[in-house]
């Protein structure tokens, strides 16, 4: 009995291992199940591309990304053929420059502008009569206007297009072996006073009308005939397009409107900010040789006056001291003073002078008192040292000045990547002020590559004529302008002006300024 339960037992013991045989546990595959082949092509591609990734990095980045995500054996086969073909064409791709991408924020709707219809409405129409008026100055300027402006206004006018005025200037193409620092000049620009070597008479004629000065052709015949027809607004149509501009200014639904736009505008940057600041400063490091310290940066509506700062002017003041102590610097009552008598009369040496003394740090009490603003100029609070050390017309000729915006101009060349625009001021009260001032910089050869003037016209008509200075605005306008057009007629008849306005450029905002309190 016993064997025959042995036999029964040894039969189904042999039976079920070989129904063992023919199955497989629920986590294994045969060896011709899909996936399985699946899955060892993928972790293949996946170790052939972390081989070559080093080769091409950008390339066969993308290509395992687009990989991760098929799901079928055809995925696979045309990802395999993609990939080939990327290979030929491996040189192709990396000469073409990568766009980086950053993330973008887009505002959808209707209700962009955050104000009222009828209010956008009005801040529409104030906005495009500005542009008109920009557009009608600008070519009569004969300067360039933007093109998509132009044609947005064209749609507007229902008027034709001059084309012409608004050709963009093609840009000069840059050699890629160009130098990186921008040439040196050999000689100093003001080696060549000679009258004989400037430009000869051009034969014009100038004269002002009405505040405004006109051309002739023939300086000896100056008639209508001869006048050079060269547009320009009349005092009427001025004002007027001056009014609607300070109008705009003050509109109400123009002002709601720009201050939500910049709300909106910073909104919108500060959210750039915080999406892509890591891309921005990864290229920004990709960048070879040029960080905030060697770009070039230039200062704008810097005053020549206050050029240096109050160390480098006590410096100076306490050197010229002890090395010009009896050069005479004023006249006082038609007596001469040196320098040594100055400060004496002020009880002062050099040994008691210092920063908080000159006292000529704008510091919060000067916001909004110009008054205030315009005694810190005074160095120790007296006017005659800002006559001896910081003017360009005094007894000693602007030395001292001259000497020490030379020291800052040495400060920026050595600096190399720093530039500078110094502001010097014309008054109107003289015809020889233009003279004086280009005396002033070519006799003492105040020059500097990293150094452009900037001419500005104070506002002080009304103080000038209370003194009796001057008689009206034209004599103003006249004082201001007529020497311009003179040394530019005829160079040799202003030779130390013609030199120095090759380095100058006029504030124009403060002569429009002038004339639209004065006239």
């Amino acid at each position: 009995m016993e064997e025959k339960y042995k036999e029964i037992a040894e039969e189904l013991f042999s039976r079920s291992m070989a129904e063992s045989e023919m199955r497989t546990a629920p986590y294994e595959f045969p060896e011709d199940s899909p996936i399985e082949q699946l899955e060892e092509r993928r972790h293949r591609l996946e170790r052939q591309i972390s081989q070559d990734i080093k080769l091409e990095p950008e390339i066969l980045l993308r290509a395992k990304q687009d990989f991760m995500k098929i799901d079928s054996a055809p995925d696979l086969e045309l990802m395999k053929e993609k990939s080939v073909d990327n290979f030929d064409s491996g040189f192709r791709e990396r000469a073409l420059p990568i766009a980086r991408e950053y993330q973008r924020v887009s505002i959808s709707g209707e209700e962009k502008c955050g104000v009222p219809f009828t209010d956008l409405l009005d801040a529409a129409k104030c906005v495009v009569k500005a542009l008109f008026i920009r557009e009608k100055y600008i070519k009569r300027s004969m300067q360039t206007f933007c093109k998509t402006t132009a044609h947005a206004l064209q749609d507007l006018g229902m008027k034709p297009l001059d084309l012409r005025v608004y050709d963009d200037i093609p840009e000069t193409p840059v050699d890629a072996d160009a130098p990186v620092h921008p040439p040196v000049s050999e000689t100093h620009p003001y080696d060549n006073q000679d009258p004989k070597n400037m430009p000869a008479d051009t034969g014009y004629g100038c004269k002002m009308v009405d505040g405004v000065v006109h051309v002739y052709v023939n300086k000896n015949n100056m008639d209508k005939c001869t006048e050079l027809d060269l547009p320009y607004p009349d005092l009427k149509e001025y004002i007027a397009d001056m009014n609607v501009m300070m109008s705009l200014i003050i509109n109400g639904p123009v002002k709601s409107f720009c201050y939500r736009r910049l709300q909106y505008l910073s909104s919108k940057f500060q959210m750039h900010i915080l999406l892509n600041e890591m891309k921005e400063l990864a290229a920004q490091k990709k960048v070879p040789h040029r960080d905030f310290y060697n770009i070039r940066k230039v200062d704008t509506h810097i005053h020549a006056s206050s050029c240096m700062n109050q160390k480098h002017l006590l410096r100076f003041i306490k050197r010229a001291m002890k090395k010009y102590p009896g050069e005479i610097v004023h006249i006082e009552h038609g007596q001469g003073q040196t320098l040594k008598d100055v400060f004496e009369t002020m009880n002062l040496t050099a040994f008691d002078l210092s920063v908080d003394t000159l006292d000529m740090h704008a510091d919060r009490n000067t916001f909004h008192r110009f008054d205030k603003f315009n005694a810190k100029y005074n160095p120790i609070g007296e006017s005659i040292l800002r006559e001896i050390f910081i003017k360009t017309d005094n007894h000693i000729e602007g030395k001292y000045f001259a000497h020490i915006v030379k020291e800052v101009m040495f400060d920026l060349e050595e600096s190399k990547y720093q530039n500078s625009e110094l502001r010097l001021s014309i008054y109107g009260r003289s015809r020889d002020e233009w003279d004086k001032l280009a005396q002033w910089a070519v006799k003492h050869r105040v020059y500097s590559d990293n150094v452009r003037w900037l001419i500005q016209v104070p506002r002080l008509f009304d103080v000038y004529h209370t003194k009796k200075q001057l008689a009206n605005f034209q004599e103003m306008l006249e004082n201001v302008f007529t020497p311009l057009f003179e040394a530019t007629i005829n160079p040799r008849s202003h030779p130390e002006l013609h030199l120095f306005l090759e380095h100058v450029s006029v504030a124009a905002q403060e002569i429009q300024a002038a004339l639209i309190i004065y006239i």
